[in-house]
């Protein structure tokens, strides 16, 4: 019989006060209330370990990097004991026939209750040859071994996104997860890497709930994609108050001010790096000075220079005098006036052709 989460960590030497202090953290990194903490609890006492299949295509192992990194000590453990990790080719110990077997007896005994992970993704052209495992294309593999899982997770903006491979012109044809596996439930957790609680939040949640969580249309989950870098950056001040850095290292930049003219991407890149951050909540790109590359989106390989100097923002800012400010609302406010008679007139003169038609098919 598989072990539950719980028992394994019992078995670790981990006390039960460390155990629901994990429980009441990950509530609170998936945005729930105190009163899901015992249902997280119950979940990982009761439930056997979920056996998944890890799988890597054209990728630099940046996910798996940053998820065994997590500094959070009880976060390393679900990688081995929240997760029944039957097969890494990264970090297993077996090779060769002997690894590539453990897919099969998985697919076998445990067949549509396995999770894939995928990282990194599946090149087409040539009939998949620019990535080659056991001796056969890669894309292949993958077709294989998510047939009759439960869900995919496509970890990193690589199996997301198809990240820098995929970036124009694309010799190999280096192709997102969701466009090869279709008819099964898909999570993107995209980024370059991905946050290492966020990749646990997903987790969790999946194995407590027994549920995907709530995905938005490029399939990621709200909870961590749901705002935008921009809304809670602790230099959004500085941006409405029109206080930005005009180039690397000077006064502004020493003062802390918004990077956005420097090409950062933070208001419009959708991640959790501006509230939960890295290397355990202690710092992010913008706080260390360097803006956002927007790499949780589709395509930010193609998008030009992460640098491109942005002109010409307008915004009040703190330096615009109360005339200023009060005459652009006063003519915005006249036109919002003006647009919205506009709109009163056409609906009353269409109600009145409505009448007018109304009464002619009425009379006698």
């Amino acid at each position: 019989m598989t072990e539950t989460f719980y028992e394994v960590l019992r078995r670790q030497g981990i006390t039960r006060r460390s155990f629901l202090k994990f429980c009441s953290l990950t509530a609170t990194s998936l945005g729930l209330s105190a009163a899901a903490m015992p249902k997280i609890a119950q979940a990982l006492e009761t439930k056997p370990r979920t056996p998944v299949l890890w799988l890597h295509g054209l990728e630099c192992t940046c996910c798996s990097e940053s998820f065994i990194r997590s500094a959070h000590p009880l976060t390393r453990d679900v990688v081995l004991s929240m997760l029944s990790l039957d097969y890494d080719d990264t970090l297993m110990a077996a090779a060769g026939h002997q690894a590539e077997a453990i897919i099969e007896m998985v697919k076998e005994k445990y067949r549509g209750n396995y999770l894939v992970a995928v990282e990194g993704n599946p090149p087409l052209n040539n009939d998949g040859m620019f990535c080659i495992q056991g001796g056969r294309p890669f894309v292949e593999k993958l077709k294989e071994t998510c047939a009759d899982a439960k869900a995919i997770i496509a970890w990193g903006s690589c199996a997301s996104y198809g990240c820098v491979q995929a970036a124009r012109p694309n010799p190999t044809r280096a192709t997102p997860i969701d466009k090869v596996i279709t008819g099964k439930p898909i999570i993107n957790v995209p980024g370059c890497p991905p946050i290492a609680e966020v990749m646990t939040g997903v987790v969790t949640y999946m194995l407590t709930f027994d549920r995907i969580p709530e995905l938005d249309r490029q399939k990621r989950p709200k909870m961590f994609y749901g705002q935008r870098i921009h809304d809670k950056c602790y230099r959004r001040g500085h941006f409405d108050a029109g206080q930005f850095v005009e180039a690397w290292d000077d006064e502004s930049a020493k003062k802390g001010f918004c990077l956005y003219k420097m090409g950062c991407k933070g208001p419009s890149t959708y991640n959790a790096c501006s509230s939960m951050r890295w290397n355990g909540g202690v710092s992010w790109p913008v706080q260390s000075g360097h803006g956002c590359l927007g790499c949780s989106e589709d395509g930010f390989w193609d998008r030009g220079s992460f640098y491109d100097h942005v002109t010409g923002i307008h915004q009040f800012g703190i330096e615009a005098d109360a005339d200023t400010i009060g005459g652009a609302v006063a003519i915005g406010t006249g036109a919002a006036i003006a647009a919205h008679a506009a709109v009163t007139v056409l609906s009353r003169i269409r109600s009145g052709r409505q009448v007018q038609e109304t009464a002619a098919e009425t009379a006698p």
